[in-house]
């Protein structure tokens, strides 16, 4: 990890200064240093070296950015540019972001803290940044052209205010938007509370979504996409290269998701129930809360959820949407199910004389096949666990619930040893016995529709199609 704190080790005098463009050297050497990292692998919670003590967060996949004191304020540095993003082993995408990343580093403060962030601009465009959420002036709010001048390439701008209120909330740039938050400009702040019992949790867990579409073989998004998307991250990765969530057994534990695509996304924990804690609004008061196993994070919102890790094992979290746990996924694909794989592929293979017939009996083969891609493309499906292929991607990482860790130890413990019994098994029907099948179970007595029976439908017969079902398959 490339992480430069040496400017934060110290305390230079910085004058106060309102959103307004720096410039000089003399005005320059008071900007505290960027820190920056191309690392696309977890760090771990930073501890606050000095001021209110609090539970650190951690951001799947990032980092957070470390902040110097200089009198009351704590400073911090972000830098717009251009970096080169992993969204896995293999694929490697043309983005913009942050401090060398994308998503950039995740701010972390204390309510009532003042804090002053230098932006400078290192795009080949003009940008500002928003605090998505955030109550502060107005002259503060990052709205390109309305609430202030846009910052120049090259320069940089301050913005300061004092944090009100405590809770989850996002940055993002108002400036030539479409282009930018395409382009993956985007971050996490983390406001924690004044009293650090109140809502405390064990482990804290923060990520933000965001969509891209890649055409194969490529690394540039297509920043004009509105709808066809074929690449859904969590912290800009997809499974199975997103962080895995280690977990103690019986932890409180709060993840903290926002959504900068351009779709909701209903988020699905299995093997717990939680309660929506806190929006991009504030905490949700005890008596709102309600049990769930899904919540849907609308577009441009925040949701975080609260609950004890009392169940051990390896549990999905991913988006139901099912689309959104695939890669490189495309909405022409034709549906080849049922259709008699032998005449496919031969008549594919006259075109196409290494091509082979895909889709017959459904994808999940896919995740088992290694087969060749264009350079810089993902399958759709793939990873593996210790039962066989998971066929996952996309928006899908796994919370493993494990007595015995350390506080802070955030290490893959590795796959889960289930207790004898308690894994899903096979009856072996040559052993028990076929069982026998009630015919047309669920029919109403009286529905029979006269001359219905033995009805010749043209048109229907489909080539390949058998009668009986999947009885005939292996």
């Amino acid at each position: 990890m490339k992480l430069s704190r040496r400017s934060f080790l110290g305390g230079s005098a910085v004058a106060l200064v309102s959103v307004a463009a720096i410039g000089g050297r003399s005005q320059a050497a008071t900007i505290p240093e960027a820190p920056t990292t191309d690392s696309p692998l977890m760090q771990p919670p930073v501890a606050p070296p000095s001021g209110q003590e609090y539970q650190p967060v951690v951001t799947l996949n990032g980092w957070t950015l470390p902040w110097r004191m200089n009198g009351e304020w704590k400073e911090f540095h972000l830098v717009a540019e251009p970096v080169v993003r992993e969204i896995a082993p293999g694929m490697k995408a043309n983005l913009w972001g942050y401090n060398g990343q994308t998503p950039g580093p995740t701010i972390e403060a204390v309510e009532g803290d003042k804090i002053r962030v230098f932006v400078t601009n290192k795009l080949p465009e003009k940008t500002t940044i928003h605090w998505h959420g955030m109550l502060l002036p107005n002259g503060m709010d990052g709205v390109g052209g309305l609430t202030q001048p846009h910052i120049p390439v090259d320069r940089t701008f301050v913005y300061e205010f004092v944090l009100k209120g405590s809770g989850t909330f996002m940055y993002h740039p108002h400036s030539d938007e479409m282009v930018q938050m395409a382009m993956g400009m985007m971050g996490m702040v983390v406001v924690h509370p004044k009293d650090p019992n109140f809502r405390r949790a064990d482990r804290d867990f923060v990520l933000v979504m965001s969509a891209y579409r890649f055409d194969p073989g490529t690394a540039l998004p297509k920043v004009a996409e509105m709808t066809d998307f074929n690449i859904w991250t969590l912290n800009a990765r997809v499974f199975p290269a997103i962080d895995v969530m280690p977990v103690r057994l019986n932890d409180r534990v709060r993840i903290r998701m926002g959504n900068l695509t351009m779709t909701a996304h209903p988020m699905h924990v299995h093997g717990h129930h939680f309660a929506v804690s806190c929006t991009d609004g504030g905490w949700v008061p005890n008596t709102a809360q309600f049990p769930e196993a899904t919540t849907d994070v609308p577009v441009g919102a925040v949701r975080a959820i609260d609950f004890v890790s009392d169940a051990p094992g390896d549990w999905a979290f991913h988006c139901h949407k099912s689309h959104h746990t695939m890669n490189a996924m495309g909405h022409n694909v034709v549906n080849l199910i049922g259709a008699r794989e032998q005449v496919l592929a031969k008549a594919v293979k006259r075109a196409a004389p290494n091509a082979m017939a895909m889709g017959t009996d459904g994808m999940g083969m896919m995740a088992e096949m290694e087969m060749p891609l264009p350079d810089n493309t993902l399958p759709m499906m793939t990873g593996f666990g210790q039962f066989g292929p998971i066929e996952m991607g996309g928006m899908f990482t796994v919370m493993k619930v494990r007595e015995g860790l350390g506080a802070n130890d955030y290490k893959d413990p590795g796959p889960y040893e289930n207790p004898p019994g308690t894994v899903a098994y096979e009856v072996k029907v040559a052993e028990a016995g076929e069982p026998a099948r009630q015919p047309n179970a669920g029919a109403s007595p009286g529905m029979e529709m006269p001359g219905m029976k033995g009805m010749d439908m043209p048109g229907m017969d489909m080539p390949g199609m058998k009668s009986g079902g999947h009885h005939d398959h292996n």
